[in-house]
C-alpha cells in the first residue's frame, strides 16, 4: 500500500511540474503598438507595431519582432504566478528618465505573467533612478483589434 500511496504522489507532482510550462506559453503571439523606442534586453527597438512569441514551448525565450521584421530581439523570462487571472492582455514597460524597457508580458485570463529578465543596461539604469511602471493594451493573436 505504502508502495502504490508513493507511486501516485509521485504522477501528481510529474502533471503539476508539467503543466507549470504551459501557464505562461503565448499560443500564437500577441500584438502591441509602442508609441516610443524601448529596449528589448540589450536591443535598441524603435517605435513601431511589434509582436511578443514564443518561438519553443519548451524554452523561457520569447522573440519581441517589429511587423516588418526588421528590428528583432530574443529575451528571457521567468514565470511570476498570480492568485487571480489578469482581465486583459498587455505589456508593461520600466521607464528609467526617458529610456523604457519591456518589463513584462500578461494574457488575458491567465494566473502568470512572462516576467522579462532585466538586462545589464536596464540594471545599470536602475542604479541611476527608480523604475516608473506602465502598461499597454495588447491583443492575443486572433483576438478582434
Amino acid at each position: 500500500m505504502n508502495a502504490l500511496k508513493k507511486l501516485i504522489l509521485g504522477m501528481g507532482l510529474m502533471s503539476v511540474l508539467c503543466a507549470i510550462p504551459a501557464m505562461a506559453q503565448i499560443a500564437n503571439s500577441v500584438t502591441f503598438d509602442a508609441p516610443s523606442a524601448f529596449y528589448a534586453g540589450n536591443a535598441k527597438m524603435p517605435a513601431g507595431r511589434y509582436s511578443a512569441s514564443q518561438p519553443n514551448a519548451d524554452d523561457k525565450l520569447l522573440l519581441i519582432e517589429d511587423t516588418s521584421g526588421s528590428h528583432s530581439a530574443f529575451v528571457e523570462y521567468e514565470v511570476v504566478t498570480s492568485n487571480t487571472p489578469h482581465a486583459q492582455t498587455d505589456v508593461t514597460f520600466n521607464k528609467y528618465g526617458n529610456v523604457e524597457f519591456l518589463s513584462a508580458i500578461w494574457v488575458d485570463g491567465r494566473k502568470s505573467e512572462m516576467q522579462i529578465l532585466p538586462s545589464k543596461v536596464e540594471q545599470n539604469a536602475g542604479k541611476a533612478a527608480a523604475a516608473e511602471k506602465h502598461s499597454l493594451s495588447a491583443n492575443n493573436a486572433g483576438q478582434p483589434q
